[in-house]
């Protein structure tokens, strides 16, 4: 994978979230809290997975590892989630600046969650974490239309290509 094209996957990544966490406001705190039986109960626990994901693969790329996944009830709002994510965002930005193109290559070893000891590459890890939040933004989608909510505009990578041009 290229530099320019890790860059453009991160900026869809972004763009897809904030797309998500749009449709999500609209949405009363009673429904953002509801489980409705999804993999991580309620939408905001499924989004809090997301964030907390990134805040790990951030984490692990700058020499950290974590052992746990942030808590949902640090989260009780759409506002709280899009502001830590935001964060999360531009830690993965500026990591990603500070390898700079010859960087991505890298192969780097980390302790998954589970246990042990595992190495990557650092852009296959970057292109599972979009390919991850992708995943669980459709489970967001299907819980919102459970609702009767409006569902995201289009989150698809090609629309995200047509608008930036």
């Amino acid at each position: 994978m290229s530099y320019e094209a890790l860059l453009a996957l991160l900026d869809y990544h972004y763009w897809a979230r904030d797309r998500m966490l749009d449709a999500v406001a609209r949405i009363s705190p009673h429904e953002f809290h509801r489980d409705l039986g999804n993999s991580f109960g309620s939408i905001r626990g499924t989004l809090v997975h997301l964030v907390s994901a990134e805040w790990i693969w951030c984490s692990r790329w700058e020499g950290q590892g974590p052992s746990t996944h942030l808590a949902p009830e640090d989260f009780g709002t759409v506002e709280d989630i899009r502001v830590r994510w935001e964060e999360e965002g531009g830690r993965v930005r500026e990591f990603v600046r500070g390898l700079g193109p010859d960087g991505i290559g890298r192969e780097s070893e980390y302790a998954p969650l589970e246990g042990g000891s595992v190495r990557s590459v650092f852009w296959e890890m970057a292109q599972h974490v979009v390919n991850h939040a992708s995943y669980h933004r459709g489970q967001v989608t299907t819980m919102l239309r459970q609702l009767g909510a409006e569902p995201p505009a289009s989150q698809d990578l090609i629309t995200f290509y047509r608008e930036r041009g």
